[in-house]
């Protein structure tokens, strides 16, 4: 069968090269891969550590690290009577009333919305991998259409070459058909060389040079998604739940926190006196004031005020997302039934052209010209397969769903 009377090739990404990898992999072990080399993992690590160094400083007794103090005079400048004054002492900062269980609340839901932020990370490291993957299949199918359709020119022009030698066809036939399979030979090699390009791209992604089956990325309604589970309404509710809980810590921090000293004293009289020792126990009261309060709560206030307003439209930005997605689906699914049917009609009237060349009854620019229309027709299916498939992952996306 002519290569323009088959069907047009469905997308599917090029097989792993031998050796590459006995395991077959998935888009869940390509971003994990992903994962291990995003700069997004970093940032995600350090902002764990951070809350997790948060949480152990409110465990801890004191309200932050403690001082020693180390003071000694004498009268040496003076009388050099010998007397001397020697005190070491340590002092405790004290958490204020409610002060500590605010900190510590506020270090748990720092580490919450750390958590929140890398599953927001790894979905948007998904979806570079959906659209990776599906540029690569619609690549794949287009070159692999483009090939096919270089070699049935081939074949043509081999058959007219031979009638003009034996003089059925003329030489400008001959010159034409040549010029065609130099034009689909060009076509096929820039394909190849973008499908090179996108798989450089994912391997740089990923590390991988295999890819995963499409059939392994499952169908956006093939299970119900809960929308308040999407990882970046969870992290919007997260980050208004930390602004909350900082503007709790800020109005159980009116002051600076106090600071309780225990220390000794040694005191030398001088003139052979003998020494006295003494315990010293001071308590030291910052106050509070407006001038140290207000930028602090006004600050917080306004976190708290910003992450409410962000969640509010995020949560609508997530429903228009979905909302277009499903929108675009159904588009690209009636846009690929009209392709295929477009391709497979050009496709008979492309082979029915051809008996009729075969028999000398239709000139060969006609030909030419439907062979064109038919190569059109299924490359345009092969790129709405492949579009299709992109509109089911981007749905996937968009419903907050992680391979």
């Amino acid at each position: 069968m002519p290569a323009w009377a088959q069907p047009a090739a469905s997308p599917t990404p090029p097989a792993a090269a031998p050796g590459a990898a006995a395991a077959p992999v998935t888009l869940r072990t390509a971003l994990d891969a992903a994962w291990q080399r995003a700069v997004a993992a970093r940032e995600a690590e350090g902002q764990r550590r951070r809350a997790d160094a948060d949480r152990i400083a409110a465990s801890r007794l004191w309200a932050a690290a403690p001082t020693l103090a180390l003071s000694h005079r004498n009268d040496r400048l003076q009388s050099n009577a010998g007397r001397r004054e020697t005190e070491v002492g340590i002092a405790v900062p004290l958490w204020l009333s409610g002060q500590r269980a605010a900190r510590s609340g506020s270090a748990d839901a720092a580490i919450a919305q750390a958590q929140s932020a890398e599953q927001v990370a790894r979905l948007r490291l998904a979806g570079e991998l959906r659209e990776a993957l599906w540029l690569i299949a619609g690549l794949q199918a287009e070159a692999r259409q483009a090939e096919a359709q270089a070699t049935a020119l081939r074949q043509l022009a081999y058959d007219v070459d031979r009638r003009v030698r034996a003089g059925d066809l003329a030489r400008a036939d001959g010159l034409a058909a040549q010029a065609e399979l130099l034009a689909a030979s060009a076509a096929s090699a820039d394909a190849r060389q973008r499908l090179q390009s996108a798989q450089a791209r994912w391997t740089l992604l990923t590390g991988l040079t295999a890819l995963p089956a499409l059939a392994d990325t499952p169908a956006p309604d093939a299970a119900p998604v809960d929308g308040a589970a999407h990882p970046e309404r969870v992290l919007a509710s997260q980050s208004t739940e930390l602004a909350r809980k900082r503007l709790e810590l800020v109005r159980h921090s009116r002051r600076d926190a106090p600071e309780l000293s225990v220390g000794v004293r040694q005191d030398m009289p001088g003139r052979g006196e003998a020494s006295q020792g003494s315990l010293v126990v001071g308590l030291r009261l910052p106050f509070g004031t407006d001038d140290r309060n207000r930028p602090l709560e006004a600050a917080a206030l306004a976190e708290l005020d910003i992450a409410q307003v962000n969640e509010q439209r995020l949560h609508e930005r997530l429903e228009s997302d979905v909302a277009t997605a499903r929108e675009a689906l159904r588009s690209a699914q009636l846009q690929l039934e009209a392709a295929n049917g477009r391709a497979q009609l050009l496709r008979e009237r492309a082979a029915l052209i051809d008996k009729s060349f075969r028999a000398g009854e239709t000139p060969l620019p006609d030909l030419l010209r439907a062979l064109a229309a038919a190569a059109d027709a299924d490359s345009a299916a092969a790129r709405q397969t492949a579009a299709l498939g992109l509109a089911r992952a981007r749905l996937q996306q968009a419903l907050g769903l992680l391979p």
